[in-house]
């Protein structure tokens, strides 16, 4: 019964190890997987900067060129 026992407890214990490092693999995996997404959202927001700059650029290429025709016009 004693060897039983002994041998429970060792599978127990490897088990535990098992979790254990299963664990440590896992906060790792977390702590990668938030610098992913840390990453991709700075590239989205720099991404939605240059659009905007894009979009600023844009309205004054039109401003310019309706005041011109609107000089052109006069």
């Amino acid at each position: 019964m004693e060897g039983w026992m002994k041998q429970f407890a060792l599978i127990v214990l490897v088990l535990f190890m098992f979790v254990g490092l299963g664990c440590g693999k896992d906060e790792k995996s977390t702590a990668d997987r938030d610098a992913e997404i840390k990453k991709a959202l700075q590239e989205g927001a720099q991404k939605e900067q240059k659009m905007y700059e894009g979009m600023q650029k844009g309205v004054e290429n039109l401003e310019k060129t309706m005041k011109e025709q609107k000089e052109k016009s006069k």
